[in-house]
């Protein structure tokens, strides 16, 4: 998907109050109120609240968010309703997306300025994502879409029992009411799914009636005649990827997720909250024994010219990583920090050449900005030599503790298996048994994930996957006087971190193939020289007054982690493999490793997504970016190389 700078919407007021778009000439809602359209066109003309009663998940995708009136009509009635779906999934696309201080100055109806306040204090970045906000104890989704709404339909994975399709008139911006944009919403539709829309148009009706709705016309309000009510009754049922489709049509399945490091703890956190209950294996007596159990970790974005695959994955978690790491430290259980991180860059290019990227990319202040080397040192306090790039939503955390904060919040939803070996999986007619090294049933359950960094590679028998294992050595110096102290972590060549405990943790080195357990004297010796060129000065320090700390990280040949459904290598010579989406898939088993130096920024979003592809909830990433993790990507890979080499066949 090729990302465009975010252009925020511009709002004026009408003589009688109502909200206006210079940029499309057009009105936000009639002069009767937003609300009371919400209410009789979105809510009652897709049959809500009735609809949603009784349901595990109801899931809504709106077409255009505008001033968020609609999903705020919508929360408050699931709120009110005593017999309402368990969970709420709302979907919305928003190429103009208001500001935060212009979401925050936008009058409202008293009895939703509480459900606004808390939209506020969540609104994201304006970057070109999928920016995923949670309420009401994760009941509640709101995933919001910036940027074009043809861009975006086709990315979107979902299955959406009732479609509000909102926007500026057909007149003032056809883009929003193309046919192929319903044929879209055709793709995504659920059994009996429904759509509701203000306008009586009749290319509107024409194409929801081409893309395989009932189309009618009903009793409008606020001065309209009509409005325009649709039921999905195709011909024949759309193609859904097999990859993306969950196994479940509820949610309440029972997951064992191998693994409590980072990915195992959240996986547990976001199953735990898609009503899952969950059994959590490790090896170790207690979690984050491993590549999650350093003392201090960093996260952050990053950005790329091009603003390719990595830049916007990577953008995606470290917004995720940013909620989950302010709700850990909120706890008052796990120590970080989420004030901030500089990256210098050490490459040559110097202030003004990054302005020029982020100009023309148009990342947003709140998500990064350029400082020179003068700002930067007086944001770290140390006497930088190099500009930098700051993620005011970056920082520090213990991994440790987050790891267990995660395995905490899934609550009573999870059971711990400390110290327990898994030895073996085995497919049975309803699931999956966990098997000991007798080979005697540990569990049974419907769903299982693979979080166990490289030994999931074991269980799944040595598939051919090109990850490796990276040795990394970080160095403590317990006389944290003895360097430059830094407010915020600084990455680049190396990285520091503030003190914390009286030590400070910098670091770190990266050796593939390297098995030695011990720390090495010449390891810190590179952490120093890192240190060194990472703060501009020398640092009189010997390596043997040096602590470490010594993990193993798996890593992708592409740099990406390997999270979704495992590929069924026997099924797949007869099916389609150039795409990973098309991929056959065997069920109900999931991966979760390749996460490298990334943990802390890929864990939370991972395992939303994961939790979301087993349930079939809507899945919190675009398609794109779904097939960049995958793990069927390599098969893929593999059979383009092989149709690209095959000779031309002709006609005999």
């Amino acid at each position: 998907m090729k990302t465009h700078p975010i252009v925020p919407a511009l709002i004026e007021r009408t003589d009688d109050g109502v909200s206006r778009s210079p940029q499309y000439d057009d009105v936000y809602h009639p002069a009767a109120g937003a609300i009371d359209q919400a209410r009789h066109v979105f809510l009652a003309g897709n049959g809500l609240p009735q609809r949603w009663q009784g349901r595990p998940r109801f899931v809504v995708l709106e077409t255009g968010f505008g001033l968020g009136n609609n999903f705020l009509a919508t929360w408050d009635a699931w709120r009110r309703d005593t017999r309402a779906s368990r969970r709420l999934h709302f979907i919305s696309i928003e190429q103009h997306p208001l500001t935060r201080e212009a979401l925050q100055a936008l009058p409202r109806d008293p009895a939703l300025a509480p459900l606004a306040a808390e939209l506020v204090a969540a609104w994201p970045p304006l970057t070109c994502n999928l920016h995923r906000l949670a309420f009401d104890d994760e009941r509640v989704e709101l995933l919001l879409a910036f940027g074009d709404v043809a861009q975006w339909l086709p990315e979107l994975v979902a299955q959406v029992d009732a479609f509000y399709l909102d926007g500026f008139a057909p007149a003032k911006n056809p883009q929003m009411w193309q046919p192929r944009l319903f044929k879209a919403m055709g793709r995504m539709a659920a059994a009996g799914a429904t759509a509701a829309t203000w306008t009586a148009a009749r290319a509107v009706r024409d194409g929801l009636a081409a893309a395989g709705f009932e189309v009618e016309l009903a009793a409008g309000q606020g001065g309209k005649r009509d409005i325009t009510l649709a039921r999905f009754a195709p011909p024949f049922a759309p193609r859904r990827a097999v990859s993306r489709s969950g196994d479940r049509t509820g949610d309440a399945g029972r997951v064992a997720i191998v693994g409590a490091g980072l990915a195992g703890c959240a996986s547990a956190a976001a199953f735990a909250a898609q009503g899952w209950s969950c059994s959590v294996f490790d090896r170790h007596a207690s979690p984050a024994q491993e590549a999650s159990g350093n003392p201090t970790g960093l996260f952050h974005g990053i950005v790329n010219p091009q603003d390719g695959t990595h830049a916007r994955f990577n953008r995606a978690g470290a917004m995720q990583a940013q909620r989950t790491v302010e709700l850990a430290i909120a706890s008052g259980r796990v120590g970080g920090q989420v004030q901030g991180l500089l990256r210098l860059e050490t490459d040559g290019d110097d202030a003004a050449a990054m302005q020029s990227i982020l100009d023309s990319l148009g990342l947003p202040p709140d998500y990064v900005r350029v400082l020179d080397a003068h700002a930067a040192s007086a944001l770290s306090g140390l006497d930088l030599r190099h500009p930098a790039w700051f993620y005011p939503g970056g920082g520090w955390v213990r991994p440790g503790e987050l790891a267990r904060h995660l395995l905490e919040r899934a609550g009573s939803s999870a059971t711990w298996h400390g110290a327990t070996v898994v030895d073996a999986l085995q497919r049975h007619e309803s699931g999956w048994r966990l098997l000991d090294a007798a080979g005697q049933a540990m569990a049974e359950v419907d769903t299982v994930v693979l979080a166990n960094a490289g030994d999931a590679l074991r269980l799944l028998g040595q598939p051919a996957w090109p990850l490796e294992k990276v040795r990394g050595q970080i160095s403590i110096l317990a006389s944290p006087q003895r360097v430059a102290a830094t407010r915020l972590p600084v990455a680049g060549t190396g990285y520091l971190l503030p003190e914390v405990d009286g030590r400070v943790v910098f670091g770190a080195t990266s050796q593939a193939g390297d098995e030695t357990p011990d720390c090495r004297d010449s390891d810190h010796a590179e952490n120093l020289a890192k240190l060194a060129t990472l703060t501009g000065r020398p640092v009189d320090v010997s390596p043997a007054a040096l602590q470490g700390r010594v993990g193993w990280r798996w890593v992708s040949a592409d740099r990406l982690p390997l999270i979704g459904a495992v590929p069924d290598l026997d099924a797949a010579p007869s099916a389609r493999l150039d795409q990973p989406r098309f991929v056959p898939r065997v069920p109900g088993l999931f991966v979760f490793t390749g996460l490298g130096s990334r943990g802390i920024v890929w864990c939370s979003l991972g395992a939303q997504v994961l939790a979301a592809m087993a349930s079939g909830a809507p899945v919190p990433l675009e398609a794109s970016l779904l097939d960049a993790i995958d793990p069927a990507r390599f098969l893929s890979r593999s059979a383009r190389r092989a149709l690209a080499q095959a000779p031309a066949g002709g006609r005999g």
